[in-house]
């Protein structure tokens, strides 16, 4: 689904990713851990074709497709969807607008989207005008239902979400994803099988969110580098036990 090579990428001139590796299949989904400024966002923004994030060495692959110079259009087309940590207010623009804009001309139920998130009350108003940060996520991930992407990318989706909130976005990133609801202190549930084609990158700060989500792999990155590469779960626990300058350390 994705493969990046050697991506070296630079920021208002300053080097952010250096020689970043990084392969997730289709059907699977990685959570990208990393301290504050490390260039977990710069990535996310890089993969989705943003201006002022310039490639200066290596190679994007998507679906088996050079994107590394595409614009952010071509990328939406061809199924790559993201949800930001803090996407603008857009005033003038209805949010049921928005969504129809995401649905790229399929026919979808925009009501029975939102009511799934509990979002119907918002449908009529200017895209994040006055939301709380359960509210814009719930925004958000109702634009990539209806967009239906093949790699989605999710910035912090556990930022700024009361508990309750958190419950249902992880439900719906797992529908969105095809795979089993998880709760926490709970196994997940069996997966769909033979319909799993999705993929995700997941950044997460805290790592709240893999309580609710299932995760294939993950790897942490660290000053822009791509560090280490193993079962997610035990990344967390050394994370949290050590740091990360000494899980960093201790992967190298």
């Amino acid at each position: 689904m994705l493969l990046i090579e050697e991506l070296r990428v630079e920021v208002g001139g300053k080097p952010i990713l250096k020689n970043v590796n990084m392969h997730i299949p289709e059907g699977e989904t990685h959570i990208l851990f990393g301290p504050n400024g490390s260039g977990k966002t710069s990535l996310m923004m890089t993969l989705m074709g943003f201006s002022g994030y310039v490639v200066t060495h290596g190679k994007i692959t998507f679906k088996n497709e050079d994107i590394t110079y595409l614009p952010i259009y071509d990328r939406a087309r061809m199924g790559i969807g993201i949800s930001f940590q803090r996407p603008p207010t857009i005033n003038g623009l209805k949010t049921r607008a928005m969504v129809e804009i995401c649905a790229g001309g399929r026919s979808v139920d925009i009501d029975a989207l939102s009511a799934q998130l509990n979002f119907q009350e918002f449908l009529e108003r200017d895209v994040n005008h006055n939301f709380s940060g359960g509210e814009i996520k719930r925004s958000e991930l109702l634009q990539l239902m209806a967009q239906q992407p093949d790699l989605v990318l999710l910035d912090e989706p556990e930022s700024g979400v009361d508990l309750e909130s958190i419950v249902m976005l992880g439900d719906t990133i797992n529908s969105l994803l095809r795979r089993g609801i998880k709760r926490p202190s709970q196994k997940p549930h069996k997966e769909i099988v033979g319909d799993r084609s999705k993929s995700a990158l997941v950044i997460t700060h805290t790592g709240h969110i893999l309580d609710y989500i299932n995760a294939d792999k993950g790897q942490v990155l660290y000053n822009g580098v791509l560090c280490c590469s193993r079962n997610a779960r035990e990344i967390l626990k050394w994370i949290r036990e050590y740091g990360y300058e000494e899980c960093v350390r201790c992967q190298m």
